[in-house]
C-alpha cells in the first residue's frame, strides 16, 4: 500500500459541447462515472486489503524453545512492582495491587511455548495444590477456580497468587500473560505463616490435606535446611495416593556469599553445581519429588545461587510475570519457587492430556522430554507430544533417544501475501461482472 497519497489533478473546464437529442449519451456518461466511482472505491478496497494481507500476522509468533532465547523475542521493558516472598514489617501490611497491566507476551511463554501445547492440553480437570501464602479467590484471573482450605483463600502477601497464576491463570483481554495450564482449578493451602515465613509442620500438614481433598498435582515453594519426619511422612502420604510433589530445589532469594561460584564463572551459574557446594533442601531432596531450579532468559543460573543436591529441571525464573492478589496490574517474581510453578503447570497439562499416567509417569516424562541442558530444561509442549520409545514398541526407554527437537517455525508472510493478493484479484472481478451485468441491464432499458 502506497505510503504517500495521490495527487488527483481536474482539467479546467473547456466549451460546452452541443446537447444530444438522444438520452443514451447521458446515461451513458453517467454509468461511466458510477463505474468511474466504483472503479476507485474498488481500487482502495483492493489497496487496502493486499495492506492488510503482506502485513498481518500473529500478534506474537511462539516458536520453539531455544537454547539461548534472544532478548529480541521479549517485549520492553516495563517497571513492574516485584512480588516479595515476605512481608517487610516496616511496609504496608499488605502488598499493594499493581497498577501496571503487561499487554506483552511475557519470555517465559514464548520460551515455553504455549501457543502450541495449548492446542493440545489445557489442564481441564486437574486441580493443583498450592502451599504458599496463600491464594487470592478474588484474583480475576483465577476466578471461579480457587478453592481454599480455611483461610487460605486471603492472601496478603501475595506470593501464593503469583504462583497459582504462573500455574493456571485465564487469559483476560488486553494482556498477554497466561498461566501454563488455565483450566486448571487450584486448591489454596497456606503452609507457611501469613507473613510469609516458613514452617514445615504446615507444610506437612497441607501436602496431606491436598492429597485428601483430590489434588493431583501439589506445588511446594518452600524448601527447608533440616528434614523433618512429618515432612516426609507426609510426601510419602502423597506418592502412596499417586500425586506428584513439585517443589523448588533451594529456598528464593538464597546466594552463597562465600564467594564460591557466585563470581560468574562455571560454577553455580547452569546449575551443575561446578565448584559450588550443592546443599540439600527438603522437601525437594527427598525421593519422588520433583526438583526444580530457576533459570534466566538465558538458560543459566543467577550468579552465586546456591545448587542443590539434585536438581531433575530447570524452568524459568528470573524476571517473570505474575497476577496479584487482586486487581488486573502484574508483578515481576524471581526464584526456585517460580520455577516450580512453572513445573507444575506442566504437570497439569500432562495429567488433564494423559489422565492414565501415574505421578511417576509423569515425572519422568516431563524429565525425558525436556530440552537438553546442564540441567535440563522443561518443555511442556515436548511433554505432551513425544513418543518416547517405550511407548512406540520399543524395549529400552532411551532418555537421549527421547529429546523432542521442533522444527524451526515456518515464515508464512509470503503466503500471507500471496493469499491476499488473489483474494483481491478474486474480489475485483466479482465486482467488474456485476457492473458489466449492471450496464447491459441499464442498455437494455433504454432501448426503444
Amino acid at each position: 500500500m502506497a505510503s504517500g497519497s495521490t495527487r488527483v489533478t481536474r482539467q479546467a473546464p473547456g466549451p460546452s459541447p452541443r446537447a444530444s437529442p438522444r438520452p443514451a449519451p447521458r446515461l451513458k456518461a453517467r454509468g461511466t462515472a458510477r463505474r468511474a466511482a466504483q472503479l476507485g472505491a474498488l481500487t482502495g478496497a483492493f489497496t487496502l486489503f493486499c495492506g492488510l494481507g503482506a502485513g498481518a500476522g500473529p500478534a506474537t509468533a511462539d516458536g520453539a524453545p531455544s537454547p539461548l532465547p534472544s532478548t529480541s523475542a521479549t517485549a520492553p521493558a516495563l517497571r513492574l512492582p516485584v512480588m516479595p516472598s515476605q512481608l517487610d514489617p516496616a511496609q504496608s501490611p499488605c502488598t499493594k495491587p499493581s497498577g501496571t497491566v503487561m499487554t506483552a507476551v511475557p519470555w517465559a511463554q514464548q520460551n515455553l511455548s504455549f501457543t502450541r501445547a495449548h492446542q493440545l492440553s489445557s489442564g481441564a480437570g486437574v486441580t493443583v495444590a498450592v502451599i504458599d501464602t496463600g491464594v487470592s479467590t478474588g484474583a480475576p484471573a483465577l476466578k471461579g477456580r480457587v478453592e481454599a482450605a480455611g483461610p487460605a483463600g486471603q492472601d496478603c502477601v501475595g506470593h501464593g497468587t503469583f504462583v497459582a497464576g504462573i500455574i493456571a491463570a485465564a487469559p483476560s483481554r488486553g494482556s498477554g500473560f497466561s498461566g501454563v495450564a488455565p483450566a486448571a482449578r487450584i486448591l489454596a493451602v497456606r503452609g507457611i505463616g501469613a507473613d510469609g515465613s516458613p514452617d514445615v509442620a504446615r507444610v506437612a500438614a497441607g501436602i496431606r490435606h491436598a492429597t485428601d481433598a483430590g489434588a493431583k498435582v501439589i506445588d511446594v515453594s518452600l524448601a527447608f535446611a533440616a528434614p523433618a519426619d512429618a515432612l516426609t511422612s507426609a510426601v510419602d502420604y502423597a506418592a502412596a495416593h499417586d500425586v506428584l510433589v513439585v517443589a523448588a530445589g533451594v529456598p528464593d532469594g538464597l546466594l552463597l556469599t562465600d564467594g564460591a561460584g557466585g563470581s560468574g564463572d562455571s560454577g553455580g551459574t547452569d546449575g551443575t553445581g561446578g565448584d559450588t557446594p550443592q546443599l540439600p533442601f527438603w522437601p525437594a531432596a527427598q525421593s519422588g519429588v520433583l526438583s526444580v531450579v530457576d533459570v534466566d532468559i538465558a538458560g543459566t543460573r543467577p550468579d552465586g545461587a546456591a545448587d542443590p543436591v539434585r536438581a531433575d529441571l530447570a524452568a524459568p525464573g528470573q524476571g517473570i510475570t505474575g497476577i496479584g492478589p487482586s486487581g488486573r496490574g502484574h508483578f515481576l517474581g524471581n526464584g526456585p519457587s517460580v520455577a516450580a510453578a512453572f513445573t507444575a503447570g506442566a504437570a497439569a497439562l500432562l495429567r488433564s492430556y494423559q489422565p492414565d499416567l501415574t505421578a511417576p509417569e509423569v515425572a519422568a516424562r516431563l524429565m525425558a522430554t525436556a530440552y537438553p541442558a546442564p540441567v535440563p530444561r522443561l518443555d511442556p509442549y515436548a511433554a505432551l507430544s513425544t513418543v518416547l520409545p517405550a511407548e512406540s514398541g520399543g524395549t529400552a526407554p532411551d532418555v537421549s533417544a527421547a529429546i523432542h527437537l521442533h522444527p524451526v517455525v515456518e515464515d508464512r508472510t509470503p503466503v500471507r501475501r500471496a493469499y491476499a493478493v488473489l483474494g483481491g484479484a478474486a474480489l475485483a472481478a466479482l465486482v467488474l461482472t456485476a457492473a458489466a451485468l449492471l450496464r447491459r441491464k441499464q442498455r437494455a432499458a433504454t432501448r426503444p
